[in-house]
């Protein structure tokens, strides 16, 4: 198995997100980075609602639980915004979540799109309840 020196979980609000984060931690190198990235639209309003602010207070002890820094970042350009943090901070493996189907989305798809020129990669972790 490939071991990387740098690797970008994406995740939601979602308590699921930690086999997300596990399994980065499981592919990165024991020497690198591991960062956490949850993108919000921009319509979303974070500081009125104790519940979303109870899943980011977990969200945060999660990834400090595992060495990776989280970054919370608003934008309408998910996508967008996630390739170009990927690409800010030399980000060599993309950490990304099947849906509950087990499929694979329009946003693996634009993302990939928006990387196509890059050595960066993305890695899709099933979710356990498509299985």
């Amino acid at each position: 198995m490939s071991a990387y020196d740098s690797i970008l979980v994406c995740v939601t609000r979602q308590k699921a997100c930690e086999r997300l984060i596990r399994a980065a931690a499981e592919l990165k190198k024991e020497d690198g980075t591991l960062y956490v990235i949850h993108v919000t639209k921009d319509s979303w309003n974070f500081v009125d609602n104790a519940r979303d602010g109870e899943a980011l207070e977990y969200l945060f002890s999660l990834s400090k639980s595992y060495g990776a820094d989280l970054t919370i970042l608003n934008s309408d350009r998910i996508p967008e915004t996630i390739a170009q943090f990927a690409e800010h901070y030399g980000i060599q493996l993309i950490v990304i979540g099947e849906g509950p189907d087990g499929s694979v989305d329009s946003f693996k798809n634009r993302l990939s799109a928006l990387l196509d020129e890059t050595e960066i990669q993305i890695k899709s972790i099933p979710n356990p309840c498509a299985m």
